[in-house]
């Protein structure tokens, strides 16, 4: 891949990742209430995640959902639903590493797996990186090799860093009722995040 090509690859990964999506709200909120320790799987979670992603993308299952519309609304209809339950639960946690009876902030390491499968944006980052990188190329297996882990080094790390801001305030959001607005905070921004996808995608 000559450098021209790398060099974009790396700056569109960097704009991707490092910008507020679902899953960088979702690693903030889950570190601010569990720490950072608490929000590793879900910070594994993502780059494993976007790696499956892209290997479909890769031997076409992408370009159906990009073909079959049917297919592309109910991957929609289930991501914006799937991100408006986990604000809803955000928005209803008070307390630190919510106890028995109340609503916990967190995303097991499956979840957030699948958590990829359901954001339309990942979906079309993908597809625009196999078509633009990947796909026709004579050597679309030695590109796939170097696209992969750069992407899965800034999902990585994007998210660890938000995990890291989201553990930097725990101790400030421990007094009195910060936590919870803090919550619902992250929470709206989860919601408007899940509305906007959906607006891009029509």
């Amino acid at each position: 891949m000559p450098l021209s090509e790398f060099t974009a690859l790396l700056m569109l990964a960097m704009a991707s990742s490092f910008t507020p999506g679902p899953n960088t709200t979702l690693s903030t909120a889950i570190a601010a209430n569990r720490g950072v320790r608490g929000t590793m799987h879900f910070v594994c979670a993502v780059p494993v995640g976007w790696v499956l992603l892209l290997l479909l993308c890769t031997f076409g299952v992408g370009a159906l959902l990009a073909a079959w519309p049917p297919l592309r609304w109910a991957l929609i209809a289930f991501g914006v639903g799937y991100m408006l339950w986990l604000a809803a639960r955000l928005a209803l946690s008070r307390k630190m590493m919510a106890q028995a009876g109340g609503a916990e902030v967190n995303v097991s390491f499956v979840q957030g797996v699948l958590l990829q499968f359901l954001n339309i944006k990942a979906w079309m980052l993908a597809l625009s990186i196999v078509g633009s990188w990947i796909a026709g190329r004579p050597d679309w297996g030695t590109r796939t090799l170097l696209v992969l882990p750069v992407i899965m080094a800034f999902a990585f790390f994007s998210n660890l860093s938000y995990a890291l801001v989201g553990s930097l305030l725990r101790q400030w959001l421990a007094q009195g009722q910060r936590l919870l607005w803090f919550n619902r905070m992250m929470a709206l921004i989860l919601v408007l995040t899940a509305f906007w996808m959906a607006w891009m995608s029509l």
